[in-house]
Order: C-alpha cells, then sequence, then structure tokens
C-alpha cells in the first residue's frame, strides 16, 4: 500500500472517530482520535490547545448536542500523513457551515494536529 493509500484509510478511520465522538461527547471517543500532545485550533488564528486533557475539556464545554446537527463530508486530499476533509454540517437549529479541516496523523492514526475552519452560510448572503 502507497503512503497516499495508508493516509487516505487512516484519515477515513479517523473521520469516522471524529463523528462517532462529536455525536457521544464521551472523552474516551475524543482521547481516541487525538495524540496525547495533539494541538488543537477551532480557527486558524487562535492559540491552540495542546494535549488530550485540554482538548477534552474544550470539546466538552463547547459541545453540541446529540442529534443537533447532521455532518455530510468526506476525505478532500491527503499530502504525506496530511488529510484535507471538506464538510458541511446542518445544525436543526437552522445554521448551517461549510467545513474544511486540516489533520496531521500521528504513526498510531491519531491527530497530531487539527484546524479546522468553518463559515457560517448566512453570512455569505
Amino acid at each position: 500500500m502507497s503512503e497516499r493509500e495508508e493516509t487516505l484509510s487512516v484519515a477515513r478511520a479517523w473521520l469516522d472517530g471524529y463523528l462517532r465522538a462529536w455525536e457521544s461527547n464521551a472523552p474516551d471517543d475524543i482521547r481516541a482520535i487525538f495524540a496525547p500532545d495533539a494541538v488543537y485550533r477551532f480557527e486558524p488564528w487562535t492559540t491552540p490547545l495542546q494535549g488530550q486533557e485540554a482538548i477534552v475539556a474544550a470539546w466538552i464545554e463547547r459541545r453540541d448536542e446529540p442529534g443537533s446537527f447532521r455532518f455530510e463530508g468526506a476525505v478532500a486530499a491527503v499530502d504525506g500523513r496530511r488529510a484535507i476533509i471538506e464538510g458541511v454540517t446542518r445544525y436543526d437549529a437552522g445554521t448551517t457551515y461549510s467545513n474544511l479541516w486540516v489533520v496531521d496523523f500521528a504513526g498510531d492514526g491519531r491527530a497530531d494536529a487539527f484546524t479546522e475552519w468553518w463559515m457560517d452560510q448566512a453570512s455569505k448572503s
């Protein structure tokens, strides 16, 4: 299997894990997708969260309620151990976001670094 195929497989499995964590908000599900020293940016220009416990705490604080959203997305590109994921999140409350995620993977398939870009569809009107 080529590096590209391997990263694509890892990215797809990671996305499944991310969606599981997003829906459950379970700390163990969140830890399962981030390496111990992972860096997480909610927006590219912000100070990143560093480490699993900081990521778990922020995730729980900012959590979406299970069943309150729908996500459609897929891995759009891979380069080395990096994947780009594009998606759309639709919240039951009516807000729709365009998402672009950049994920760098550790050797065990967890994210070493995660940065998300999102834009509210209403802001484009």
